[in-house]
């Protein structure tokens, strides 16, 4: 009695049928169907998208960006705006680019390129490399805006900026961040300064006066110290404060 085929047959049939299939998936190594796989591949889009946790699927796309740091490290970011001028906006330590975005979007809408800065902890190199970024998409005239330790990275950043920005804003920042020291850097800086902090907000307002009071080559040095106890951006809620910030951007970014 017959039970099957030989074992010999078998293994000989089942080779065979290996080697035509290892023919049909890719011997030819470049035809039509290999190069339009490759092609697929490569077109297949890296960048993520990030909504930082407040941003519409729609704003998300639109505007969440990755942008090449100085350090090797790549940078993320909200960019809103067409203008020709440029703001950086720097977060604080209480906080990501989510505390900026409202405020983004009303100054795009003023005509600025807006691009809040969510920092992963090397201010400096990331506000730097926010500047060349937005540089190399046409913005001829560039200010920089920071609150609490955000206030900090701007003035600090402003020394190392190449060319030098065209002006700073620094809302109820310290003298000193994480290594960052303003007090050093602002007596060397020349291009104007608008200084914010609130009259109850202790001990900013104090470092404010200081790295004010240490600006003497300034352009123009412009210290405001308003009413209450708000901290940082929470003083654009006034529409007073914001209208004060404003003017200044407005004077040196038009």
């Amino acid at each position: 009695m017959r039970f099957g085929p030989p074992v010999r047959a078998v293994a000989a049939s089942a080779l065979a049928v290996s080697f035509l299939l290892l023919a049909g998936c890719g011997g030819g190594g470049g035809g039509k169907d290999d190069k339009a796989g490759k092609a697929d591949a490569s077109a297949t889009p890296t960048a993520t998208v990030n909504d930082f946790g407040c941003l519409s699927p729609e704003q998300a796309k639109k505007g969440s960006i990755t942008f090449p740091g100085t350090d090797g490290q790549d940078v993320e970011g909200y960019l809103d705006g067409t203008g020709r001028t440029g703001l950086v906006l720097a977060h604080q330590a209480d906080g990501d680019v989510c505390q900026w975005v409202p405020h983004a979007q009303e100054l795009a809408a003023d005509g600025y390129r807006v691009l809040a800065v969510n920092s992963a902890g090397s201010e400096v190199r990331e506000l730097t490399a926010a500047a060349t970024y937005l540089r190399s998409k046409g913005v001829t005239k560039l200010l920089l805006v920071g609150a609490s330790k955000g206030g900090t990275s701007v003035l600090s950043a402003a020394g190392t900026i190449a060319p030098p920005v065209d002006a700073v804003v620094s809302l109820s920042a310290p003298t000193t961040y994480s290594g960052m020291d303003a007090s050093m850097v602002v007596p060397n800086l020349t291009m104007p300064i608008f200084y914010m902090a609130a009259e109850f907000d202790s001990p900013f307002q104090d470092s404010t006066k200081e790295l004010s009071k240490l600006s003497k080559k300034a352009e123009e040095n412009e210290l405001t110290i308003v009413g209450g106890s708000n901290h940082g951006v929470s003083m654009l809620s006034d529409s007073a404060n914001y209208d004060k910030v404003k003017a200044f951007l407005k004077k040196y970014g038009s």
